[in-house]
């Protein structure tokens, strides 16, 4: 079955040229103008992919896409006439898996929505050999289950969008190493890291605080300065304090 792209953009000139143009990559795209009633239409046709306007009649696609975050589980892609960064970080911050400034260039816009779906995909498959090899990763009071892509804290189940779960399964997978911000930007992404996006730093924090890790004294997720990440690793996998 090919994915499914919701297009949420008022603009019906760029809509119907992204529709035109994607269509003839075989995807099923279904376009809507409205942010106040964006909500009931996410929820009837559950796209695999939203491509959300910020600008948008009635209701901004930030609130919306902060307001679907904890019910819809595809992905999400953010478009902006402002290319300020502070919009990109809110955006990711709220749950975007990434963001696009306008004008679209349809070939980046194709080149983007196919890495996402890529990711969700290899994230799929990965999920499926755990589930055989590992049932769950632990990490004292954090269990990993990559099975049903569920994370627990002190037993209480973590409301992460797609792309948190995606980096924090990565991060476990990588226990005890450091990884580069291009290693995790390639991986989350699926294109090379440009020295400039901060979309890996603004997924970190956000993940950070949803494992209540302390800014300047992480427990899970350590800076290391001038290299990267490191997850840390003080529990074997099976073992619980």
């Amino acid at each position: 079955m090919n994915e499914k792209i919701l297009i949420i953009e008022d603009d019906e000139r760029l809509t119907q040229l992204i529709i035109t143009y994607l269509s003839r990559y075989n995807y099923q795209v279904l376009s809507h103008s409205r942010g106040d009633s964006a909500e009931e239409i996410i929820y009837q046709q559950s796209p695999d992919l939203i491509i959300l306007d910020v600008m948008l009649p009635g209701k901004s696609g930030f609130d919306i896409c902060r307001d679907i975050r904890a019910n819809y589980t595809g992905l999400i892609l953010i478009m902006t006439a402002n290319d300020d960064s502070i919009d990109e970080i809110l955006g990711l911050e709220i749950g975007a898996d990434d963001y696009l400034a306008k004008p679209v260039e349809p070939r980046l816009l194709l080149a983007r929505i196919r890495a996402l779906l890529r990711r969700k995909e290899s994230s799929t498959e990965k999920s499926e050999h755990h589930e055989l090899v590992h049932e769950e990763l632990i990490f004292n009071k954090l269990i990993i289950n990559p099975s049903n892509r569920t994370a627990t804290l002190n037993q209480q189940l973590l409301d992460l969008t797609t792309s948190e779960f995606d980096l924090l399964l990565f991060f476990a997978n990588s226990s005890g190493q450091i990884l580069s911000r291009d290693h995790i930007f390639n991986h989350m992404r699926g294109i090379d890291f440009d020295g400039t996006d901060r979309s890996i730093d603004a997924k970190v924090s956000r993940l950070r605080r949803k494992l209540l890790d302390d800014p300047d004294n992480p427990h899970y997720i350590k800076t290391v300065r001038g290299k990267g990440y490191l997850f840390c690793r003080e529990a074997k996998r099976g073992e619980i304090d």
